[in-house]
């Protein structure tokens, strides 16, 4: 099978690639261009950690053909922060403690984003409802949805 030619905006960047029709959107974004960010925990969708932004909406990377990405916007963790201000949702889950071994956390964020994106008040019970596709080893939770409310408010008060 031939390359592709792709054209896309990855975290506020055009870029053209040619890729393989079976890689990965993952493939992609970690191998081509770099951004080691995303990451791949199960490789089937399960997980979560290889949250992107894909057309606004959140997608599992590790499902999504890298053709797919032709003519879309795409957002990784690395897109959030502002020089060396980090987003709100990055920085409460530093301040929260949101994050352990920090595998899956920029899975996490992501899905965060994409929430108060949408809903800028979410209850505990939507934010737990927007997290469900994302799984953590080393957290109870608890932290987690913390985070995502203060960065609610943080987001409210100003960004």
């Amino acid at each position: 099978m031939e390359n592709r030619r792709v054209k896309f905006l990855l975290n506020g960047q055009h870029y053209e690639l040619e890729v393989k029709p079976w890689r990965t959107l993952l493939e992609m974004i970690r191998e081509e261009l770099k951004l080691t960010g995303t990451k791949e925990g199960c490789g089937n969708g399960e997980c979560g950690s290889c949250t992107v932004i894909m057309g606004g909406k959140t997608v599992n990377s590790c499902l999504v053909p890298a053709v797919e990405a032709d003519g879309q916007e795409i957002v990784t963790i690395e897109g959030l922060a502002d020089g060396d201000k980090l987003h709100p949702v990055q920085q409460a889950f530093v301040d929260q403690a949101g994050m352990q071994c920090g595998f899956c956390t920029p899975g996490m964020i992501i899905s965060a984003k994409a929430l108060l994106d949408k809903n800028p008040d979410p209850s505990e019970e939507t934010i737990r409802e927007a997290m469900a596709g994302n799984f953590c080893r080393c957290t109870g939770y608890t932290k987690i949805i913390e985070s995502i409310a203060v960065a609610a408010k943080a987001m409210k008060g100003g960004r």
